[in-house]
């Protein structure tokens, strides 16, 4: 940058080694647009070159330093500006001086561990990106070039299935099972509901994805559902010994691995809302978390984490035996009713 118009700047470009052929992907930004990277994986290294144009030929520019940073940052939208750094490496190309014509500088960072997936979140945002500064007296010439990461894992050695009987006294007991716990993500939920007891006039049955986000910690903790997909499953009043198959395709769905306490900052889990509404539109409903990993053939850390039920006490005041469905709440009617779970729960 050049001071009242005065003096030399110039133009950084950052050339990755073996751009034409390296695999690439989309990465959501927070405008909730796309935008395309170069895809890297835990372990590997980064090479290139960094080009500097000079805006005015014939004129030198004086720095004070080049260098190049590959950083790993994770940024709280309600703490914008306290980076939180988890990964932060340097190489120094040039020593304070002048430059009189275009340079290149060649990089390279050696097996850089990467331990986390990319991830912009509505409350959080996890970044990897090359920085190249020419440091300057007054003003510092940057660029910065963003990189995608994913993370692999294999098959989970342990992966039960999930199997439920949940109702309502009296009035409805169903038996809902899921054929896995860990999904990977692009792989295919089946499942199927049988229904044991019906006395309630049921209008439609519906199973959604929801992301739950949670960022910070203690009493300062905020949590963020989102709805990625919703299927209806049944429409019109099942009766009993109806069965009723489930098969819900991951693939084509922005989803990304589960992520428990990523750097201490936040979560990502997934859950599946199963959901019946009654003709008087009154809503039932049980929620189960799963577990997503991204297939791949090298290890980054185990997937072996056992799904967190959530419980809460039930309406009626029953023992402990009983777990409620959660109750969460829905922007058009009021009448959402939980329903109880009967038996130990997934299995």
């Amino acid at each position: 940058m050049s001071f009242f118009g005065f003096g030399q700047s110039a133009e950084i470009d950052i050339i990755l080694d073996g751009a034409a052929t390296r695999r690439t992907t989309e990465v959501k930004t927070e405008d909730g647009k796309k935008e395309r990277l170069f895809l890297f994986f835990d372990g590997e290294s980064l090479s290139g070159k960094v080009n500097i144009t000079l805006k005015r030929p014939g004129y030198k520019l004086e720095h004070q330093g080049i260098k190049i940073e590959f950083l790993g940052q994770i940024e709280l939208y309600y703490d914008r500006g306290n980076h939180h750094e988890f990964t932060s490496l340097v190489k120094e190309l040039a020593r304070p001086g002048e430059l009189h014509h275009n340079t290149s500088y060649d990089f390279e960072f050696n097996q850089v561990e990467k331990p986390y997936e990319v991830y912009t979140g509505t409350n959080v945002k996890l970044r990897y990106f090359l920085r190249v500064t020419v440091v300057r007296r007054l003003t510092d010439v940057i660029k910065e070039l963003d990189l995608a990461v994913h993370t692999l894992s294999s098959y989970p050695e342990m992966n039960s299935s999930i199997k439920m009987e949940v109702g309502i006294e009296d009035s409805l007991h169903i038996e809902f099972e899921y054929n896995k716990s860990k999904y990977h993500l692009k792989d295919v939920i089946v499942g199927k509901i049988y229904f044991l007891l019906v006395r309630i006039k049921i209008r439609h049955m519906e199973i959604a994805i929801i992301r739950r986000e949670t960022t910070g910690s203690g009493p300062n903790v905020f949590n963020e559902n989102e709805t990625i997909a919703k299927y209806e499953i049944m429409d019109g009043s099942p009766v009993r010994g109806e069965s009723i198959p489930i098969r819900v395709f991951l693939a084509g769905y922005d989803l990304t691995p589960t992520m428990r306490d990523i750097n201490k900052k936040f979560s990502v889990r997934y859950y599946l809302n199963l959901v019946l509404v009654d003709e008087e539109e009154r809503r039932y409903f049980k929620q189960q978390e799963i577990t997503l990993w991204r297939k791949g053939d090298r290890i980054r850390k185990s997937l072996q984490m056992a799904p967190v039920p959530v419980t809460t006490p039930t309406s009626n005041g029953e023992s402990d035996q009983v777990q409620a469905f959660e109750k969460i709440p829905t922007p058009l009617h009021d009448d959402s009713y939980p329903m109880k779970e009967r038996g130990e729960g997934s299995q």
